[in-house]
């Protein structure tokens, strides 16, 4: 509950100062470069804290599976989910209710250093450095760090545990003001009404059910299961919420189910559309649905359906670290 409390006020002092600068939003392009320091100093740290743990490296064959089978439970419940709730609306499958013929505006494409972007990042560039830094910060655990703290490995824990607090507590500050400077989300709320809000509450909960289900099939306890699934493809901010909680291995997991969960919707999000619903692939990418994702979704649904898919991806990201934590406990 402390960490829920911590990570959730910062959150918030943050967009309180975002929506106290708004007048001076043309000089804080630089709040986007802080966030990818930030970003890459926290995700290093937790690669360095894998490889040195023998139980996540001794196991990697076995958080790659169980990864996979998470992301592909969740993905499917999350569909599942939207299907049977749109179709108790009333609503058909290019998301329309009998006789309502209107369209919703589209939204403009998140701008750069809006709320998209602390979220998630591109399949290309920015997904791949994330990776190798991962990658590069479990090989410096594993070839390094075992060797300086050999015998001497709780003071390296001590250590990185106060280093990954502080990387997300200033990744979060960094997040809520650039969620404080955009006032763009209220309005997409205001576009399509109240029941927009129907569609993440249903991905919220089939994710959750796929992931436990699915958790504890691959040997997970109950409460990692659901930690990991409620990072709803946030793969730079879950797993360090995870770590920071003392689940390594867990963590490790929930790493790579995240970014195979943005992976698998952008393979998926076209046939979901043609041969299930247009409203279904907006719960596929969870939190990337307000931004990697939203370009595809777009392009496979209508303008309508895009302005769901932001506001899911909003309310699933604001989600997170609150969700998480409260896990875990």
């Amino acid at each position: 509950m402390a960490d829920l409390c911590l990570y959730l006020g910062i959150t918030l002092a943050g967009a309180i100062i975002g929506r106290a600068s708004r007048p001076y939003r043309s000089r804080l392009h630089w709040t986007g470069t802080a966030q990818t320091v930030f970003l890459f100093a926290l995700v290093l740290m937790m690669g360095m804290k894998m490889g040195a743990q023998e139980e996540v490296t001794a196991h990697l064959g076995t958080i790659g599976l169980t990864a996979l089978v998470i992301t592909v439970a969740t993905i499917t419940c999350s569909v599942l989910g939207i299907y049977l709730t749109r179709r108790l609306m009333g609503i058909d499958k290019f998301g329309h209710r009998k006789g309502d013929l209107s369209a919703v505006p589209v939204p403009s494409s998140p701008e750069k250093g809006g709320p998209s972007e602390p979220t998630q990042h591109g399949v290309g560039g920015m997904t791949l450095l994330i990776v190798f830094a991962v990658v590069g910060g479990m090989a410096l655990g594993y070839l390094v760090i075992r060797r300086i703290f050999a015998g001497h490995m709780p003071a390296f824990d001590r250590s990185i545990h106060l280093g990954i607090k502080l990387g997300l507590c200033s990744l979060l500050v960094f997040v809520g003001i650039d969620l404080g400077l955009d006032p763009a989300v209220v309005e997409h709320f205001r576009k399509v009404g109240a029941r927009v809000l129907v569609f993440p509450a249903a991905v919220v909960v089939f994710t959750l059910v796929g992931a436990g289900i699915s958790g504890r099939l691959m040997g997970l306890g109950l409460r990692e299961s659901l930690a990991i699934g409620a990072g709803f493809g946030w793969y730079s901010l879950a797993p360090g919420i995870i770590m920071d909680a003392g689940y390594v291995s867990a963590s490790a997991i929930s790493f790579l189910h995240n970014v195979l969960r943005e992976l698998l919707s952008i393979l998926f999000i076209p046939l979901v559309a043609q041969k299930i619903g247009y409203v279904e692939t907006t719960g596929m990418p969870g939190a990337a649905a307000m931004d990697v994702c939203l370009p595809l979704v777009e392009k496979s649904t209508s303008s309508e359906i895009t302005v769901y898919s932001f506001i899911s991806g909003v309310i699933l990201s604001a989600l997170v670290p609150v969700l998480v934590p409260l896990i875990l406990g």
